[in-house]
């Protein structure tokens, strides 16, 4: 991997990420652009105790561009976008619409290929071991930064999620803080510790999972994909890597050369588990949404080290055209119904299978 680092017309930093190491990247940004106004604000919620980021700047981005106006595009044909040059492999910049900001984060968007109409099941084994990468590289960059507690890569596919550019793309947050459900999560872990007298609460479900087998996935040599006993999402699958470490900078050799196949893998089962069911048919025009999440240890929390880097994948369809809304119960109370039993999702999941 070549990592080439250069500034935007307006200040924001952008790394070009090329699979061969004669890459030149010297394409200037011709745009006139103001500076990133930023207006972000973290305020405390006082009963629950999250952290909520206002964003009001945010009301005026780009939203939905025809594919000819599309700024993740590459610069061509006398067109300048937010990727100066006119072609790429991986790019990583600044957002310019950033939800967090200065001293309160970051907000970084990743473009997996410059083509338009792809998507991340769709890249090689190379392209998207270059992806992750550049997860790896934001992640060791981003947490230098004082004002970086938590650093959160992640992937929203589909309008149903509310996505607004089209582009095969996802996002990186460097939180300020760590997050509300970390915070819970680290919490379980200790309880969990204190009561079994040391024993790892990841470690301890990951073995249970492996050993009632039902939800299992895909269990490789180096990675373990596994539908969760009590799944919030009708379709979700977390991903760990078989040794636990706390995020992507210490994932070794052979896990990093191994989940290009098994990520792809999910994405891809992803795209053909509505296929044939009650007359639907997931079309290229059509593709599965989902939100597909790296979870990291935060950085300075006295319990880093029992966290375990994993990866969470789950769509908000839960049958051909219908979708899982947050309603009532939900939304008001956070206590989630699933319709689809985690066993049943499982069992799709391996019946979809590359052939």
């Amino acid at each position: 991997m070549k990592r080439t680092a250069t500034r935007l017309a307006d200040g924001r930093e952008l790394f070009y990420y090329d699979l061969r190491d004669d890459t030149v990247r010297d394409a200037p940004d011709r745009r006139r652009l103001d500076a990133v106004a930023s207006a972000s604000e973290v305020r405390r919620d006082p009963f629950l105790g999250d952290s909520v980021v206002i964003a009001s700047h945010r009301q005026g981005r780009t939203h939905h561009p025809p594919p000819d106006a599309c700024p993740l595009c590459p610069s061509r044909d006398g067109r300048d976008t937010e990727i100066p040059a006119a072609d790429y492999d991986v790019v990583v910049f600044e957002n310019r619409f950033p939800s967090l900001a200065g001293d309160s984060g970051r907000c970084e968007v990743v473009c997996f290929t410059p083509d338009h109409h792809a998507s991340f099941a769709g890249l090689d084994d190379e392209r998207a071991a270059l992806v992750l990468a550049a997860w790896t590289d934001r992640t060791a960059d981003l947490a230098e930064l004082p004002a970086v507690a938590q650093v959160f890569c992640f992937e929203n596919r589909g309008r149903e999620i509310g996505v607004t550019l089209g582009h095969p793309h996802g996002q990186i947050y460097g939180y300020p803080f760590t997050t509300p459900r970390t915070e819970r999560v680290l919490a379980s872990v200790a309880r969990h510790h204190d009561e079994t007298g040391g024993q790892n609460l990841f470690d301890a479900t990951l073995a249970a999972e492996r050993a009632d087998g039902r939800r299992i996935v895909l269990d490789t040599e180096h990675w373990t994909a596994y539908v969760p006993y009590s799944a919030h999402w009708p379709y979700e699958v977390h991903l760990h890597p078989r040794r636990r470490v706390p995020d992507l900078r210490f994932l070794d050799d052979a896990a990093r050369t191994e989940f290009p196949q098994v990520y792809l893998e999910l994405l891809r089962r992803f795209d053909r588990i509505f296929a044939g069911r009650e007359g639907g048919e997931n079309t290229a025009q059509e593709p599965t949404p989902y939100i597909s999440a790296w979870h990291q240890a935060p950085f300075r929390h006295p319990r880093r080290s029992e966290f375990a880097l994993h990866l969470e994948l789950f769509t908000v369809r839960r049958a051909p055209g219908k979708l899982k809304f947050l309603a009532g119960s939900e939304s008001g109370m956070s206590v989630f119904i699933n319709d689809v039993p985690p066993e049943a999702a499982a069992e799709r999941l391996r019946e979809v299978a590359s052939t």
